[in-house]
């Protein structure tokens, strides 16, 4: 299969290059790519999985995000190499950074993406969360890590800039 490890500073080109090769031209023109300018990941929830031969086969990142005062992770993007498509990658990498997550404590996550897809790993549409436009609503989508960390909360997605805010959880 894959061995899956933390994504290390070295790791960096070859992550970006397996994201260019997934991805449209034009990614980082993605309003999700707004809340990640300037922001560090988050360590420790940024993975790769290596193949036999040492190569990036798959790779996920997190960032972190605000809502109001409220701490959140934002994922994604999430690649898998063509070549290795199909064999649960993706999968892997998704659970692996969700069980991560977790166990550090992290309250609630979210990502842009299909519905039928996500489900799957426990994510569900966040009604009243809105990224920056022109994300589609039906796509934001969110995971409670600690049970009852999305009830309530509403309003947009912000980066989370080292700007003095004290944020709740």
């Amino acid at each position: 299969m894959a061995e899956i490890a933390q994504e290390g500073a070295g790791d960096y080109h070859e992550v970006e290059a397996l994201y260019d090769l997934c991805f449209a031209p034009g990614r980082e023109a993605l309003s999700s790519y707004r809340l990640r300018d300037g922001v560090a990941p988050q360590a420790g929830l940024c993975l790769i999985a290596r193949g036999r031969a040492g190569e990036v086969a798959g790779a996920i990142r997190t960032w972190p995000v605000r809502l109001g005062r409220h701490g959140a992770l934002l994922l994604g993007p999430v690649a898998v190499h063509p070549t290795r498509q199909g064999e649960g990658l993706g999968g892997l990498l998704i659970f692996e950074v969700i069980a991560r997550a977790r166990a550090a404590g992290h309250p609630r996550m979210m990502l842009v993406g299909d519905a039928p897809y996500y489900s799957r790993f426990g994510f569900a549409r966040l009604d009243g969360v809105i990224m920056p436009p022109p994300t589609n609503p039906e796509r934001v989508l969110g995971i409670a890590l600690v049970p009852g960390a999305w009830d309530g909360l509403r309003g947009e997605i912000a980066r989370a800039a080292d700007d003095g805010r004290t944020m709740t959880d």
